[in-house]
């Protein structure tokens, strides 16, 4: 028995139909869309990979201009 008869996806070219678009920089991604309205996020992390985080300040970050909301570990609920 063949083994390359004997499978039909596997081992087999991948057609790649976006390869061109994405090789000359056409291809839109989800960052490249701006829509009226639309939020952006931003995550800030400790610069101490281990270090235990006692409390953080948000007074400053909240009142910034344009600021919609700011989220710490206590305000998302856990699993």
């Amino acid at each position: 028995m063949n083994i390359e008869n004997e499978f039909r996806v596997i081992g087999k070219p991948i057609p790649r139909h976006d390869a061109y678009e994405k090789a000359m920089g056409l291809t839109q991604y989800a960052a490249d869309f701006s829509l009226p309205g639309m939020l952006y996020g931003k995550v800030l992390r400790s610069p101490h990979a281990s270090a235990r985080i006692i409390s953080i300040d948000t007074s400053k970050a909240k009142r910034l201009n344009g600021v919609r909301a700011v989220l710490t570990a206590k305000d998302v609920p856990k699993k």
